[in-house]
């Protein structure tokens, strides 16, 4: 939808808050409505799972957000990733922010993502991941994460793609624990 005033968004996103799993993406003047996948929810579990085993693994202190709403109206953005994550301590925004991409919209979600601040965000698509790192307002596309650059994105990847959630999660470890 175009033409929506922030008022508007505010209003539609309070007023849906009873619908679970509804999410919207508003970017001056233009949302989008959508409703996960079972296949979008099973991978962001996925992918939520193993990086919170591993950051648990190196003793790292992480901090799960979800998909919590995150908005600033001076901006005229607003959005609920997939998962989200703080280092250190839980903030208004989070450091890093994960979606899971099955079918594409029509929002520049990089876009939203800068005028929230977010330092980095990470899209799973075709069973890899691209991860963007915010450098001077813009993002840029980089190998490695800058919270977690110990983690092998491509052995991460690797048990995401496991049919089984549970088998994926018992063998990461176990790869993790070797190394």
């Amino acid at each position: 939808m175009s033409g929506v005033t922030w008022q508007e968004y505010e209003i539609l996103r309070a007023t849906m808050d009873n619908y679970p799993g509804l999410r919207m993406t508003y970017l001056k003047g233009t949302l989008e409505l959508f409703m996960p996948s079972p296949e979008q929810e099973t991978s962001k579990t996925t992918i939520a799972r193993l990086i919170e085993l591993s950051s648990l693994e190196k003793n790292i202190r992480l901090y799960g957000c979800g998909s919590t709403t995150y908005r600033k109206k001076a901006k005229e953005r607003g959005l609920e990733p997939d998962e989200s994550y703080c280092f250190g301590r839980v903030k208004e925004f989070p450091d890093f922010a994960i979606e899971v991409i099955i079918t594409s919209g029509t929002i520049d979600k990089l876009e939203v993502y800068s005028g929230l601040g977010v330092p980095e965000v990470w899209f799973w698509q075709n069973e890899q991941f691209r991860l963007y790192s915010l450098q001077d307002g813009k993002y840029e596309e980089v190998t490695r994460s800058q919270f977690l650059p110990d983690l092998d994105l491509d052995l991460l990847a690797t048990y995401i793609k496991m049919p089984d959630q549970y088998d994926a999660i018992v063998e990461f470890r176990n790869a993790i624990q070797e190394k």
